[in-house]
C-alpha cells in the first residue's frame, strides 16, 4: 500500500480498509473502544503504525488526523480525530497511545 500519497480522508480510509484495518475504534472517556468488536483497550495496548493528516480544501482550520491502529490482540483498525466543533473523541486519550517505531 502507498501510504503518502492519499489526497483525500476518504482514500486513506479506503486504502487501509483493503490492507485489513477493518476496526473503527473511538476513543471513550477511559477506553478506546472497538465500535464493531465492542472490545475496550487501554492506550497501552495498541500501537499507532501510520498517521495521516487532512485539511479541508476551502477551511484550512477543517483538519482531521486519521491513525492506523494495532492491538495487543492483532485486530486492526482506524481512528479519525476530526478537530471540529462535533468532534467527541476523547484527544487526551488519544495522545497516550504510542506511536509504533517499526
Amino acid at each position: 500500500m502507498e501510504t503518502n500519497n492519499f489526497d483525500t480522508l476518504s482514500e486513506a480510509m479506503n486504502a487501509l480498509t483493503k490492507d485489513g484495518f477493518t476496526e473503527d475504534f473511538k476513543a471513550g472517556k477511559e477506553h478506546i473502544v472497538g465500535l464493531y468488536s465492542k472490545n475496550e483497550y487501554h492506550p497501552s495496548q495498541l500501537k499507532i503504525i501510520k498517521s495521516f493528516r487532512f485539511e479541508g480544501m476551502t477551511n484550512p482550520s477543517d483538519q482531521a488526523n486519521l491513525y492506523a491502529i494495532i492491538a495487543d490482540d492483532q485486530s486492526k483498525g482506524t481512528l479519525t480525530l476530526s478537530y471540529s466543533a462535533e468532534s467527541d473523541q476523547n484527544e487526551e486519550l488519544i495522545k497516550q497511545i504510542p506511536m509504533s517505531q517499526e
